[in-house]
């Protein structure tokens, strides 16, 4: 079954709202075994949270934007809205713990199969209505946790190819307990300034290829998670991505921090990660574990955005395994490869464990590190957050810093700091209680 959106009614004019239009075609396809709702291009359709069906295929033409709306109350898919706390007690780059279930959505699926978003059109979440508070560097939002553009849950064979996914309020493609997952030539274009902005966050999936996509965003670009509320689906593992570029005011490319399950199997290659605050982050806080992961063949640039409001200190790789909290059994970190990387921006690569036996076998081979200074930002501090006391560390820059780390292994990799950059360093390389080769 096929439907065109304007056949069925829908004015596509950007003004009106065409939410019950839309939702109606989902239905009727999914009622009549599948098929694929068109969204002609040259219009812009108007929406309140929609529900994606099984066998559906909802269909973006080259010109054709889908946007939400701008009453928040049509975003309250199940009513939970009135709940949320709409007002933040403490900025989000300082308390941000969330159980993966928003009470506001935009497309949301849950529990189908064979579920498609495809097209060269585009996909815009209206971010503006959710805005908070305002400064040259940080936009927060009103209220925590917004709407995700994306929300899909226990979905058998998705795919998302071609879309442009823009102006999200949160995370942007949020993936819980997902298998059989291709995302495919997508653009994501998000406010840099805005927080909690991720692009796309595979939470409990398994089987997830991530190919050609193009993501801006604050906070995250692609991070993999294991969030508490979802144990039932899994760990996070089979995973690649590849060929992919980046830009993000955190990290490119992360794991947690809501590690309470097993990440394993996992490869990124081919990718070019620019203008980034991190560039590959392993954050380990919870009980769960990060292992068998390889990085290759990656291009990096960073440079340091503000300290408050942006974790992360401008380095190409971070590795840490700290407790979120006085309580946490902290899981471990191994068998981790990094190779063929090459990386210029203002700091080095930072290695940290709350405890002994945490971090252990990493393998670092023609990894080639360069400093140089791209900002006037301060270059004296190791940011370990979220985290029980302290999150910021105050310490000279180095090349290399790595503390409970055992079996580090270097291999034909290469490090240099430029003229203007070494008054910020004492010495390259800090090592503590930590057995390294080859460095």
């Amino acid at each position: 079954m096929k439907i065109d959106l304007l056949d069925y009614g829908a004015l596509g004019d950007g003004i009106s709202n065409d939410g019950k239009i839309i939702q109606k075609a989902i239905d009727d396809c999914f009622e009549n075994g599948g098929g694929k709702v068109v969204f002609s291009g040259g219009h812009t359709y108007r929406s309140g949270a929609l529900i994606l069906r099984s066998g559906v295929e909802l269909h973006l033409e080259t010109g054709a934007t889908l946007k939400a709306v701008d009453d928040l109350n049509l975003l309250d898919l199940f009513g939970k809205g009135k709940d949320i706390n709409r007002e933040l007690s403490k900025p989000t780059y300082e308390a941000c713990d969330y159980d993966g279930a928003p009470a506001f959505y935009f497309i949301y699926c849950k529990d189908a199969e064979n579920v498609a978003i495809t097209g060269l059109g585009s996909i815009d979440g209206n971010e503006g209505i959710f805005y908070g508070k305002e400064t040259k560097w940080h936009i927060d939002g009103s209220f925590y946790p917004r709407a995700p553009l994306l929300y899909m849950v226990n979905i058998h064979h998705l795919t998302i190819e071609g879309v442009t996914l823009t102006n999200s309020a949160f995370w942007t493609t949020h993936l819980i307990g997902c298998k059989d997952v291709l995302i495919q030539g997508i653009r994501i274009l998000n406010n840099l300034r805005l927080a909690n902005c991720d692009g796309i966050d595979p939470d409990h999936c398994r089987n997830v290829r991530i190919i050609g996509c193009h993501i801006e965003t604050a906070d995250d670009c692609i991070v993999f998670k294991n969030t508490a509320q979802f144990m039932q689906y899994g760990p996070c593992e089979n995973i690649t991505v590849s060929d992919c570029t980046l830009t993000s005011t955190s990290a490119a490319i992360k794991f947690g921090s809501e590690s309470e399950d097993l990440f394993r199997n996992i490869t990124v290659n081919n990718c070019i990660i620019s203008r980034t605050n991190r560039a590959i982050s392993l954050m380990l806080r919870d009980k769960g574990s990060i292992e068998n992961v390889i990085f290759s063949n990656i291009c990096i640039d960073t440079r340091m955005f503000s300290k408050l409001h942006w974790w992360g200190s401008a380095e190409p790789i971070v590795i840490t395994a700290v407790k979120r909290s006085y309580d946490t059994v902290t899981g471990h970190i191994k068998n981790i490869t990094f190779s063929n990387i090459n990386a210029e921006g203002e700091n080095g690569i930072f290695i940290y464990s709350d405890e002994e036996d945490k971090i252990r076998d990493l393998s670092f081979e023609h990894v080639n590190i360069s400093l140089v200074k791209k900002t006037d930002h301060p270059k004296d501090t190791y940011d370990i957050r979220p985290t029980t006391g302290e999150g910021l560390i105050k310490a000279p820059l180095r090349e290399v810093f790595i503390k409970n780390a055992t079996g580090i292994y270097f291999n034909n990799c290469r490090f240099e700091a430029s003229e203007e950059i070494r008054p910020y360093m004492e010495e390259p390389v800090h090592l503590e209680n930590s057995s390294v080769t080859g460095l």
